[in-house]
């Protein structure tokens, strides 16, 4: 299927109702094999002055009929079309988690590449540039069902030894391994995000040390800082109200400035 195909068939940004009242537009962006209804609840409590969009990929869920991508360049590229219908010339905040994290850093670069209005911040969760290997991001996707779901557990993503009916492994896998593989595909060029980035991480994150995020102060030229909070590498589903505060205190210092 076409890029062009790709983006006409469904909605990429998926919302329980925007509000075209709010401060500011956000757009959230999920995890490796994340949906936008596993952030639905995250979403919901962020302050009433954000209208929040949230990422829906192909090859899941709604859009399960459509082949997912394992290469980010094109993925960012119709990413990149779509999200510019999404603005309406209000203030926007961007944030990722985990291989959401390298989705939104890289369509800030793209903003800045096509002269497109930078976010007021950017926010980036668990995923650092150069943090693991291509081929390890490879080796992972390249994992057998049972090795893969081991790795999730890992993570906490879902209880470690859970058991999937094959009709629900077989409508989550091709996405879970492309999105590894997109991750892994990534090229990296030290590219500047052209915004105030915000990072956070989880004290017991078993990828991404909180020492680690320190990289991002060579990746932007106004780096806010690191916000750590126990936990492991989903620490944000555990410590929702305090990083929703971190991010709405933030919005509001950088407003303040203008």
């Amino acid at each position: 299927m076409s890029t062009a195909g790709r983006t006409r068939r469904a909605r990429w940004f998926t919302t329980a109702g925007a509000d075209p009242h709010a401060d500011h537009q956000v757009f959230l962006f999920p995890h490796a094999g994340g949906t936008a209804p596993a952030y639905q609840a995250w979403a919901a409590t962020l302050p009433s002055t954000m209208d929040v969009r949230t990422l829906q990929l192909p090859g899941r869920q709604e859009r399960l009929d459509e082949e997912p991508f394992s290469d980010v360049e094109p993925l960012l590229d119709a990413l990149l079309e779509v999200f510019e219908a999404e603005l309406d010339g209000r203030p926007y905040l961007l944030f990722g988690h985990s291989f959401g994290a390298l989705l939104a850093y890289r369509l800030s670069v793209a903003t800045a590449w096509n002269g497109l209005p930078a976010p007021a911040l950017l926010g980036v969760s668990a995923w650092a540039p150069a943090l693991q290997p291509a081929a390890e991001l490879a080796r992972v996707a390249t994992m057998s069902d049972d090795e893969l779901l081991d790795r999730v557990g890992q993570l906490g993503l879902m209880p470690e030894g859970t058991t999937l009916d094959p009709a629900t492994l077989a409508s989550i896998m091709p996405a879970l391994r492309a999105d590894f593989l997109a991750a892994g595909s990534l090229r990296e060029d030290g590219e500047p995000a052209p915004c105030p980035v915000a990072a956070y991480c989880g004290t017991a994150d078993p990828i991404v040390a909180p020492g680690d995020m320190a990289a991002w102060a060579d990746h932007c030229a106004d780096f806010l800082g690191t916000t750590q909070f126990p936990g492991g590498h989903f620490y944000l589903f555990e410590h929702t109200a305090a990083l929703q505060h971190s991010l709405d205190r933030r919005l509001r210092r950088l407003s303040a400035r203008v």
